[in-house]
């Protein structure tokens, strides 16, 4: 007998329907012999309609209030679905994210985990219960109801997986697994067997919907192995796992792109010691992810930073610069939105040379301008016009052949 952790996202407990064909899913896994733990989403819509809601309301919502109001979207799917299972028959209980012991630190709307205490959960698995957890909640040291952010029921099921070490868990969504590319923009996409924790965070942050970079961070830290597959279908889908030496026989293993960028570059800069700290530090305070950093010195001897981040941070990231560059009488932003970004991830970079060339021969070919460029040891992005990055993402896939499964 295996204790395995189920996810389901909002758009498999999207309908009553949805929750039914969820509830008959962990019967069956139950059936096989096997403890399950189900950690669910709200039921898709639910979780924006409430944003909308409260935004009606107010024109700025307490981060606190958001909290308990955005809670109450799982809450409601983990009733339902315990309502489907019990009316199958199963033995089940739903508990909330403080109830299964997860103990959260960090600004509300944005919360970490810091540890989960299973010990109820366990009375309910040892007197023979199947457990449906409300996932992307949790609490704080001094009881407030805490939501984990974007990707937070994966989040949750990982953390659960890992507290209860249990034998498998399975992040069950609306599609198959992971795949070379979207299938959606490079029609001969090929789905991976497996992949490595590394390669797959990669993907993640540079724009893989499949899984949250965190979750995945998450699972490598504890060793979590974990599936992403389909819950409309039981088609094998794609491990998630420690690398081992054959992974490194496939150069790239995926291209990932995402959206809406932009840069923001700061030019006149004097060079002297500490000047990025108090840029970077402005950002960090302002709670600005920034993705890509290139900075030079201009032949004015002024220093440049270039900044990647998301657009809908762009007017944020100005306001949190402007103090700052107010005291320094040269400094200048400049802005370019309408960006995306590109990236090439594999393992197999680290022992085969090359893979820039390629990459940037191909984008030559197909007439296709790069921006900015940044490295690491197992990916290369660049930016390019956001209106031609599926004509890139094709590009590459196809300078890579990753249509094509490795010998």
């Amino acid at each position: 007998m295996a204790l395995i952790v189920q996810k389901y996202g909002g758009t498999s407990v999207g309908t009553l329907d949805r929750i039914r064909n969820v509830a008959a899913r962990i019967k069956r896994t139950r059936d096989e012999g096997h403890q399950v733990v189900a950690v669910v989403s709200a039921m898709s819509g639910v979780t924006d309609g409430l944003i909308k809601m409260a935004r009606e309301l107010s024109e700025n919502p307490s981060e606190r209030e958001m909290d308990v109001l955005l809670a109450t979207g799982e809450q409601q799917s983990i009733a339902l679905v315990t309502m489907a299972l019990q009316d199958l028959g199963v033995e089940a209980a739903s508990i909330t994210g403080r109830q299964a012991g997860i103990r959260t630190t960090g600004s509300h709307t944005r919360g970490r985990i810091l540890n989960i205490d299973p010990t109820l959960m366990r009375q309910f698995l040892d007197a023979g219960k199947s457990l449906v957890v409300a996932g992307f909640q949790g609490v704080t040291p001094d009881g407030m109801i805490h939501t984990l952010g974007r990707g937070g029921s994966d989040l949750t099921a990982i953390a659960v997986a890992a507290a209860l070490k249990a034998d498998v868990c399975q992040i069950l969504t609306d599609v198959d697994g992971v795949y070379t590319c979207d299938p959606r923009i490079v029609k001969n996409a090929r789905k991976l067997p497996e992949i490595s924790y590394d390669e797959m965070l990669e993907m993640a942050s540079s724009g893989s919907k499949v899984m949250q970079s965190r979750s995945v961070e998450f699972a490598k830290k504890f060793g979590v192995v974990f599936e992403v597959r389909s819950s409309l279908n039981d088609n094998p889908g794609t491990l998630v796992l420690e690398e081992h030496p054959n992974m490194e026989n496939v150069v790239i293993r995926g291209v990932s792109i995402e959206r809406s960028q932009a840069r923001l570059t700061v030019t006149g800069i004097p060079d002297e010691p500490g000047m990025s700290g108090r840029i970077l530090g402005a950002l960090a305070d302002a709670e600005i992810n920034i993705d890509m950093i290139i900075s030079n010195i201009a032949h004015d001897g002024y220093a440049r930073h270039s900044f990647t981040m998301h657009g809908s941070d762009l007017g944020k990231a100005q306001a949190a610069l402007k103090p700052l560059l107010a005291v320094l009488p040269q400094a200048k932003i400049e802005t370019e939105a309408g960006i995306a970004k590109l990236s090439a991830v594999g393992i197999g970079m680290r022992s085969h040379c090359g893979v820039a060339a390629t990459m940037f021969r191909a984008l030559g070919a197909a007439n296709i301008n790069i921006g900015m460029i940044s490295t690491s040891e197992i990916k290369i992005a660049v930016t390019v016009d956001e209106t031609r990055i599926e004509d890139a993402a094709r590009a590459v896939h196809d300078a890579f052949e990753l249509d094509k499964v490795p010998a």
